[in-house]
């Protein structure tokens, strides 16, 4: 199998929800940073093979193909394919290793893995509610079989059991975010995240044009007392919206390219990809993937947790990292270590991506060597992805 390459990448900033990127819709959205990684490199869309996107909300604008919007909203000529893919909070990442396995199967050469979610329109659940044409309501995939096993799905009562089983306190996950917020804003303040944002237009409060080029999200005077007068999210004892990641917008790609081809446009490497892999995990807790999806993708690849640099960890609650801290024993200075979405926003669907630009982007800052990312979802899965710096 040929060894895949990521050439390029790129990200909006992450906005709030009804924040500043409030009037962009979601295929143009994903069409500007679809047309930022070809700039980066100048290179012809009309070879690109497939345009593979992470979106979880396939309704509305988000709905018929999202990818296949996205690249109609760019400069990509119409003779493009594109595909949307949909693992929940691990979308794009699956983006990511659906294009990996096409170029290293040999099948095509070029494809763009992205994300998007716009949710600010579409925000949780958005695929649950709304009727048929024929008027009768459009059904929950919850039914039935799901509950009788499982209970109710709730992400929110999964992070408040991990806590438990896990002897997590209120105290560690109130300093968690804490630590999140200011990793994030002290990466903003040094420009860390630079290289990696696209900067978009779009409005203030008041309506008025802007441009961005820093995330909307961050709040660095975040602290305990900011965080304990905050309401507890019901059925939970401690669970609240300030150890919670955020509802927000955004879009990231990065072009994946087979050796060969690179070689042949005479282009540099950001990373190589090392290994994937994905696996199931218990639907009621729900979110504990990455600690078990970690060992199997390291196996893969040949390492050991202490080769690895960098772990990007999604923050979808401050439980999920720290249950995976105690379990795998990681270096808790290796994880997240410019904040993670509790400071920058989960847009379900982007936020694999999103954390592979910016551990990639990383990586090569601080000169290492590998890079290990993974996300909870929802349903109880997890995919996992080693990227080299070359």
């Amino acid at each position: 199998m040929d060894d895949v390459y990521i050439v390029s990448a790129a990200r909006t900033p992450i906005g709030k929800q009804n924040g500043y990127l409030r009037n962009w819709i979601a295929p143009e959205l994903l069409g500007a940073v679809l047309d930022e990684v070809m700039r980066r490199i100048d290179l012809d869309p009309a070879i690109v093979d497939d345009v593979i996107t992470g979106a979880v909300y396939q309704v509305g604008e988000q709905g018929f193909t999202l990818a296949r919007m996205g690249l109609l909203a760019s400069k990509i000529p119409d003779t493009v394919p594109g595909v949307s893919v949909n693992r929940q909070c691990g979308s794009s990442l699956t983006a990511i290793q659906f294009g990996y396995g096409m170029i290293a199967s040999g099948v095509m050469d070029v494809v763009i893995a992205s994300g998007c979610e716009f949710m600010s329109k579409y925000t949780m659940f958005s695929d649950l509610n709304g009727t048929l044409f024929n008027g009768k309501p459009m059904g929950n995939p919850f039914g039935e079989f799901y509950t009788s096993k499982y209970g109710m799905a709730d992400q929110i009562l999964g992070a408040q059991m991990i806590a438990d089983k896990w002897g997590i306190t209120r105290e560690e996950c109130q300093e968690f975010a804490i630590g999140s917020h200011r990793k994030a804003h002290e990466a903003t303040v040094k420009g860390y995240f630079k290289n990696e944002i696209l900067p978009m237009r779009g409005v203030d409060k008041e309506g008025n044009e802007i441009v961005r080029d820093t995330d909307e999200t961050i709040r660095p005077d975040t602290s305990h007392e900011t965080l304990n007068k905050l309401k507890v999210l019901p059925n939970t004892k401690f669970i609240t919206a300030g150890i919670s990641s955020t509802i927000t917008d955004g879009s990231s790609a990065v072009i994946l390219m087979s050796g060969q081809k690179m070689k042949e446009l005479k282009l540099e490497p950001l990373a190589r990809i090392v290994a994937n892999a994905v696996i199931g995990s218990d639907p009621k807790l729900m979110l504990t993937g990455p600690i078990y999806v970690t060992p199997k993708v390291l196996k893969k690849a040949g390492l050991a947790l202490s080769d690895i640099d960098i772990f990007e960890i999604n923050e979808a609650f401050a439980p999920v990292p720290l249950a995976w801290l105690a379990e795998t024993h990681a270096d808790p200075e290796k994880l997240n270590v410019n904040g993670s979405a509790l400071a920058l926003g989960h847009p379900v669907g982007n936020s694999g991506c999103r954390l592979a630009v910016t551990a990639i982007n990383e990586l090569r800052r601080r000169k290492g060597r590998y890079a290990l990312v993974s996300l909870c979802t929802g349903g109880g899965m997890a995919p996992a992805t080693i990227f080299e710096r070359t």
